[in-house]
């Protein structure tokens, strides 16, 4: 298991400083913002990749993610969605996550994040919203069995899916092994849910997890951990005892103006909770 830091903390700095920053943080893995102004895929061809790849073996870091959540390059956090009425919107969502395939398979990525869903709108119904995503999956997850890359779904507050009794349902549609979930505890805790329960419940289909700590309130901000009320040493004993494996990454988004500081902090919190856990980092 390694633990990394999203870059999307530094959307102040280039990738290429983003990433140096991180690994003078001392972590060993970073989490790459699939999007402007970091790795935008169309913004990157096979050269400007490669040197990327080239940085990322400079500084002995691995890629635990790439996060292909936001489009902020053509819209914003959510939209364009799986699940919006115009044909042409899902298409570009479609299309970005199969760009993003490519670039996890050229960085040596075992998974990409994607939102889930999207946010329920104009009088969809969630069964029309559902069929509408695995009808986008089902676009992608061929060439994501091709390249051997885990596509995992992100519940999120306020979004088609935020909890574990609609992730579950969801799964049993699916019809690839490579579709899988990115566990972010601080989400689960948002939508009410004790995170280390939610984890020992869905542990079959993790395959990387988000960090970071959220109020009591259970208000959807990012959180330096050890600011807010999540019992990380819960989270981490049954990551211990179900025998996790994946990799982890830091999310502080909301850090722009003092990433190294958030990372920072955080680390250092976290870092005996792990060890007490038994995972080095």
């Amino acid at each position: 298991m390694v633990f990394g830091y999203s870059t999307n903390a530094y959307v102040k700095f280039t990738v290429a400083e983003a990433l140096e920053r991180i690994a003078g943080l001392g972590f060993q893995g970073v989490e790459i913002m699939c999007d402007r102004p970091h790795l935008y895929p169309p913004d990157f061809d096979a050269q400007a990749l490669g040197g990327i790849a080239d940085t990322l073996a400079r500084h002995g870091l691995k890629v635990t993610n790439l996060n292909s959540f936001t489009l902020f390059a053509v819209g914003d956090t959510y939209l364009p969605s799986w699940i919006e009425p115009e044909a042409a919107r899902r298409e570009i969502r479609v299309g970005h996550t199969l760009q993003c395939l490519e670039v996890a398979k050229a960085l040596g990525a075992a998974n990409i994040s994607i939102p889930p869903g999207g946010p329920l709108e104009g009088g969809m119904t969630r069964g029309e919203a559902f069929r509408l995503f695995h009808a986008g999956l089902d676009r992608v997850m061929p060439r994501a069995e091709e390249l051997g890359i885990r596509v995992l779904v992100e519940p999120e507050p306020d979004l088609l899916m935020e909890r574990t009794s609609e992730f579950k349902p969801f799964m049993r549609d699916i019809r690839s092994p490579m579709v899988g979930l990115n566990f972010d505890v601080g989400h689960f805790y948002c939508a009410g849910e004790d995170p280390a329960a939610a984890f020992e419940e869905l542990f079959p289909w993790v395959g990387h997890m988000h960090v970071e700590d959220i109020a009591t309130t259970r208000i959807h901000r990012h959180l330096i951990a050890g600011e807010g009320a999540i019992d990380f040493g819960a989270v981490f004993a049954a990551m211990q005892r179900l025998g996790y494996t994946h990799d982890i990454s830091l999310e502080l988004y909301p850090y722009v103006d003092s990433p190294d500081e958030a990372g920072r902090e955080s680390l250092a919190h976290l870092r005996p909770m792990f060890a007490a856990a038994g995972y080095t980092v």
